[in-house]
């Protein structure tokens, strides 16, 4: 690449694409690399929410709730196949918050921005019946919204390589410097060969090694620290029937949500546990696994135990230390630091954030940095639509799929319908059977889509289709996994 880019975006999760992509739909020439998958790490890991967080309402963070609120219904409308409402109740504990407490809580939820999409928020008097304890008489219900936060990564990426972006995954950034007034960025491979780009502005967006990417590329001392916490979840089969997400309130003053899952499971989570080590390595421990468990026994008719657990995860939130001793309340909003001294190339640096505000926070990386590239065009991702978000319902476009191809079985439709949305149909045209899906690799899922995933979705490895572009890694025995890893190394 000879010519010089005008932004180098180190880091592939949702904060380092939605830069990328917004840098590239102001004209703007734009490369992104990830050291591993796009979305591998923080962005695959969350509690797969879209939300203003209404706890942060009693750590007095309105902006912060205000701004999340307000990109709630901006990230409906771009992404209805990834994103959707979800309708939650919280069951009410009198000796922990009073109801009148709560109440107000969520009339500030619900009027803080503007809210188009969603009901408002609401008193429900259980009486016995549902999946909670008979001895919970009182819930509140109030509505935000659940995300595919993996496909969202990648949705961002390919809506920025669309846009002219270079996005080079399985590519790290072992150093970059200043010289000439540009910034000399060496790229590795994962066949170890190197390359160097120039760039006019570096973007570190490298999550929960944005610290550390000052010493071991930059070689320089960060101008701020990271508290690094660990978020632990677990998957178990499905608690209770309804599509309903419940909010939990623990006497230690955490919170635990239990969320439908992928049909057939619940997901349980988060913890808060300060962490200290390499984030590649996060893990729950088993002491999370059975204070979630815990938790959802203190509430729920049905108990579990740690054996009942079929998946576990954990992610590593990379937020701004603060010097509060409660992980739990330290701040999820986000700080953008530039460094840009008399005629140096200018770097900006990523630290904290939350998955529902990174298109904020994109837009506002951007802004930061249009003074330093002449010709940079305003503003534009407010009325974004995501590939594969061309549609309005759920219902409407899998009833076109199952009338277009009339041999599509029902639950294939869903699946294609919430993943991909009309993206399926790149790998749906011109087939006249299951037949034309090509091999049947197991669960429903066929050498097709898994060419689709290779071809456009960068997906390489079997962790990069069962988990993060799909996640039916909870339904793929050792037989499955070994079939695909058969067919990817067929391809390769």
């Amino acid at each position: 690449m000879s010519q010089p880019l005008d932004v180098m975006v180190i880091g592939g999760g949702i904060n380092g694409t939605g830069i990328a992509l917004d840098a590239a739909g102001r004209g703007l020439d734009v490369a992104l690399c990830e050291m591993n998958d796009l979305g591998a790490a923080t962005s695959s890991a969350s509690s797969k929410l879209i939300h203003g967080g209404l706890r942060y309402l009693e750590q007095y963070e309105f902006r912060l709730v205000r701004e999340a609120l307000a990109e709630r219904e901006t990230l409906l409308r771009a992404a209805p196949h990834i994103i959707w409402p979800l309708r939650f109740r919280l069951p009410h504990q009198p000796h922990l918050r009073p109801a009148w407490m709560i109440g107000l809580g969520l009339w500030l939820y619900d009027h803080l921005a503007r809210r188009d999409r969603l009901p408002p928020s609401r008193r429900v008097f259980l009486n016995g019946h549902g999946p909670l304890q008979p001895k919970l008489k009182l819930a509140f219900e109030y509505s935000d919204a659940w995300v595919d936060d993996a496909r969202l990564v990648v949705l961002c990426a390919m809506a920025a390589r669309e846009r002219g972006a270079h996005i080079w995954p399985r590519t790290r950034c072992i150093q970059a410097q200043r010289a000439h007034g540009l910034w000399q960025v060496t790229l590795e491979d994962a066949s170890g060969s190197r390359r160097t780009v120039l760039a006019r502005v570096l973007v570190n967006a490298a999550g929960p090694w944005a610290s550390s990417l000052f010493d071991e590329v930059l070689h320089t001392a960060p101008p701020a620290h990271l508290r690094l916490v660990k978020g632990s979840h677990i998957v178990v089969p499905r608690l209770y029937d309804s599509d309903d997400a419940y909010i939990l309130q623990h006497r230690d003053g955490r919170i635990v949500f239990v969320l439908p899952y992928e049909q057939h499971y619940s997901l349980i989570g988060t913890t808060d546990v300060d962490y200290t080590g390499d984030p590649a390595s996060v893990a729950p421990a088993y002491d999370e696994i059975t204070y979630l468990c815990d938790v959802v026994n203190e509430h729920f008719r049905t108990q579990i135990s740690p054996q009942q657990v079929v998946h576990q995860f954990a992610g590593v939130r990379p937020l701004m230390a603060n010097g509060d001793n409660q992980a739990q309340k330290a701040s999820r909003d986000y700080k953008l630091l530039l460094s840009a001294d008399g005629n140096e190339a200018p770097l900006l640096s990523v630290f904290g954030g939350k998955i529902t505000t990174f298109r904020a926070l994109a837009e506002d990386a951007i802004n930061q940095l249009a003074a330093f590239l002449p010709g940079t065009g305003g503003p534009w991702t407010g009325q974004l639509v995501l590939p594969g978000g061309d549609f309005n319902h759920h219902a409407g476009l899998q009833a076109k799929l199952i009338q277009e191809y009339a041999w599509l079985p029902l639950p294939l439709a869903r699946r294609y319908v919430r993943s991909y949305g009309t993206l399926c149909r790149q790998f749906l045209q011109g087939c006249q059977g299951l037949e034309d899906l090509g091999a049947h690799l197991g669960a429903g899922l066929y050498s097709a889509e898994v060419d689709y995933l290779i071809q456009q979705e960068w997906a390489r490895t079997a962790d990069d289709i069962l988990w993060r572009r799909t996640k039916l890694g909870l339904v793929f025995n050792n037989a499955r996994q070994q079939r695909l890893q058969e067919y990817l190394s067929s391809r390769s």
